[in-house]
């Protein structure tokens, strides 16, 4: 390798890096005095020992050229408000060696610093354009391919690019999640949407690398490799040394990853095309043929500041600067260009110029191509509902062979069966979506053999094998990693989460993840998903915090979840079906919330009366999204809205209020939390004298704030109305626990105040 010059120092604070960075490359190239060699034949080694021939360096380095103009034009029109991002990949281009070596239908999970990757997948299908895809995509134009306009993501359907915002690491788990959900799916015999060796892609810097959403999925690929469970995934640790302005200590990556059990370990140097193609490429084959989590440590350099608001020369030393210009990736590129005798100096400065001009003439036209202008064209592709088909799926009731093999004959039907409790309806309903969808799995821990910790998933291990019920390692964030996984493959991931509180811990891997994919892809991918979660409070002889929790705050304003809370048993068959549909037919996100205390509860009024006993309702039987239940129709005087274990506790105190007072109560069952059915709500408080709030959740952000501006915003805010809500506090152990819970005697209190105005 001919020694690089030091490139044109920075002499003065403020200066335009982006102008020095460009300004360095040609210069460079005008100075240029090495010796050409023989101009090589397209497909003879580009230099010597090199395992990269001419033709496929000519297209990288056009590939990493297209990847630095979109930075620099991005820079300079960011001040004409006509590009809204600038985060770039100056030094990263070697990237651009994965995309080539790897198939465009390996699916890719994409750091933000991946021009250079893009660019050289485009190659992959005939009639693409990355230039100007990119340049849409920089121009928040609806017409951007990835995303609609919605953000600036590397993304592409057809590519196998599924877009993300990649920050903190966050996509790691769904990665890997890919990556095992493509042996599971070739295990199962089921079509997967890619060819059965493929790989899953994902990038990530050297800083990223260092938090607990990386660190989950790198234990996990190593847990999944110690068990010789396969997973193809490339982890491709972009390492620049730096994380905005934090330095990655000196040889942390490899000393951190090289030795790891259960990671292969590969390093390529990413700054020289030439000599870093041979590694590379060992390390996807390698990948590819062991089905083995593979980690490539990349070396990279990150050229220009963070993004357009870092101005480096405020806390980089001009040496440190200097120095980091003199390792720019693309100046080594022209370098193996003009010492093979590829091309001249004037063929490289053209193809930079040329390069250039493209990059600006298709910014200037993605300037003038249309915008997102209302809100509906923005929260379109966010959360989809085609009612009519849900409903029909919903219905559907084709799989009674399989039914009958399932729960052993026609008498033992669960439809059949005396009326149950809500834990064996709940797992009469699993067999039941298990019988109709061969496609659907459920995991998460204890959830197999034991049959989860409350016994709801009982059986389903033995009638449905190991393949498809299983039990995961104790993260919580990982088993919604997979979930995400199995949804991109076209399974349908039924994940089992065990307590609300665990949730707590992995809230983004629906928040940020995977709720956001049809959003940032414009409704092209989705991740369809039933999340099992068992939680809410008033356990007895058990519990303390992480076991009655409350608290659904974290679940209600996440943009596009459906969250769905059944109180007892034939609901929540119903409700299963529906959110199965919805995940089938609109690729929706959701939340089955269980109430932990109603899962045995057999009587409502005495002991043995049960009355919170219901018969199974049998498949074409579905529950509407957003239609509650009504307890006492047409009763006025007092109308309580509550949902959970607030159902039972406001029919036990209905009654008690109706003997004092004399009233007739009504009593109506959300079931649907999220969203919450506002037009029903008001429809339902529309003829009441007086309103009550039952709301189990905390005083601050629970449901009941929902309820209650429902109402006000329906014109119905000024009947006399209360809230029985819980506190803010955190669940004491014990039967202190119910003194931070609404009871029944609240709600009878509440009454009474309410019979005073």
């Amino acid at each position: 390798m001919s020694a690089i010059p030091n490139p044109i120092p920075a002499r003065m604070k403020g200066v335009n890096r982006a102008e020095i960075c460009d300004q360095n490359f040609v210069e460079f190239v005008k100075a240029w005095s090495g010796r050409a060699g023989a101009r090589p034949a397209p497909r003879q080694p580009i230099l010597a020992g090199s395992a990269l021939d001419a033709q496929g360096f000519r297209e990288l380095f056009e590939s990493q050229l297209i990847s630095r103009h979109l930075d620099l034009m991005a820079r300079v029109l960011r001040v004409q408000n006509k590009v809204f991002y600038t985060i770039g990949s100056s030094g990263h281009e070697g990237n651009a060696m994965v995309a080539r070596v790897t198939r465009h239908t390996d699916p890719a999970f994409l750091h933000y610093r991946s021009g250079g990757f893009m660019a050289e997948r485009f190659r992959k299908l005939p009639g693409m354009d990355p230039i100007m895809d990119s340049a849409l995509s920089f121009a928040a134009s609806s017409e951007d391919p990835a995303s609609g306009g919605r953000h600036k993501v590397w993304g592409s359907k057809p590519l196998w690019v599924l877009p993300q915002t990649s920050t903190i690491a966050s996509h790691l788990p769904k990665a890997l999640g890919t990556a095992v959900a493509i042996e599971t799916a070739r295990r199962l015999g089921r079509a997967l949407p890619v060819p059965e060796d493929s790989i899953a892609i994902c990038s990530f810097g050297d800083a990223s690398a260092n938090h607990a959403t990386a660190q989950t999925a790198f234990n996990a690929a190593a847990w999944t490799a110690y068990q010789k469970l396969p997973a193809p995934v490339l982890f491709v640790c972009e390492d620049n040394g730096i994380g905005i302005s934090v330095k990655t200590p000196d040889g942390w990556i490899g000393q951190r990853f090289r030795n790891m059990a259960g990671l292969d370990y590969f390093h390529a140097d990413g700054l020289d095309l030439a000599a870093g193609y041979a590694e590379v490429q060992r390390a996807v084959e390698h990948c590819r043929r062991t089905r083995r989590p593979t980690f490539l440590h990349l070396r990279t350099t990150r050229i220009m500041g963070h993004a357009g608001t870092d101005f480096e020369i405020e806390w980089r030393s001009i040496e440190e600067l200097c120095a980091v210009e003199a390792t720019d990736p693309l100046l080594r590129s022209a370098a193996i260009a003009l010492e093979s005798g590829l091309m001249s100096r004037d063929e490289v400065l053209a193809l930079y110029e040329d390069t250039r001009k493209k990059c600006f003439a298709a910014a200037e036209e993605a300037d003038r191509r249309p915008k997102l202008s209302t809100l509906a064209e923005v929260v379109a592709p966010l959360a989809p509902y085609t009612p009519d088909r849900v409903r029909a799926e919903a219905e559907r009731a084709d799989h009674a062979e399989r039914r009958l093999e399932v729960f052993g004959g026609e008498g033992k039907l669960p439809e059949n069966q005396p009326p149950r409790h809500l834990a064996i309806q709940i797992n009469n309903a699993l067999h039941d979506l298990f019988a109709k969808y061969p496609e659907a799995l459920l995991f998460g821990e204890d959830v197999a053999q034991k049959g989860g910790v409350y016994t709801v998933t009982k059986g389903l291990h033995k009638a449905f094998g190991p393949r498809r019920v299983f039990n995961t390692l104790l993260d919580e964030t990982m088993i919604l990693g997979l979930a995400q996984g199995f949804a991109n493959m076209g399974l349908l991931p039924i994940p089992e989460i065990q307590y609300l509180a665990y949730f707590h811990n992995a809230c983004d891997q629906i928040r940020g993840e995977a709720c956001s994919l049809q959003f940032f892809s414009n409704d092209q991918y989705r991740n369809p998903m039933v999340v099992r979660i068992a939680g809410l409070g008033y356990q007895r002889g058990f519990g303390g915090h992480f076991h009655n929790d409350n608290s659904i705050t974290a679940l209600r304003d996440i943009p596009g979840l459906v969250v769905g809370c059944p109180s007892r048993g034939d609901d929540a068959a119903t409700m299963l079906r529906t959110l199965a549909a919805l995940a089938k037919v609109d690729g929706r996100v959701s939340v089955f919330l269980e109430p932990i205390a109603l899962y045995m509860a057999k009587d409502l009024y005495e002991n043995g009366d049960g009355q919170w006993l219901f018969p199974y309702p049998p498949p074409g039987e579905a529950m509407p999204l957003g239609e509650g239940r009504v307890y006492g129709e047409g009763h006025d005087d007092l109308v309580i809205f509550t949902y959970g274990n607030g159902v039972p506790m406001s029919l036990r105190a209905a009654r008690e209020i109706e003997a004092r007072r004399g009233w007739k109560v009504r009593v109506v069952d959300l079931r649907w939390l999220v969203p919450l059915n506002e037009a029903y709500i008001v429809e339902q408080a529309r003829s009441a004298k007086r309103l009550l709030i039952v709301d189990e959740g905390r005083h601050s952000a629970g449901v009941g704030e929902g309820v209650i501006t429902a109402i006000a915003e329906g014109g119905y805010g000024a009947r006399p109305l209360q809230r029985v809500v819980g506190a803010d506090t955190y669940t004491p152990l014990a039967g202190a626990a119910f003194l931070v819970i609404p009871s029944e005697a609240d709600i009878v209190a509440a009454a009474e105040r309410l019979a005073q105005r």
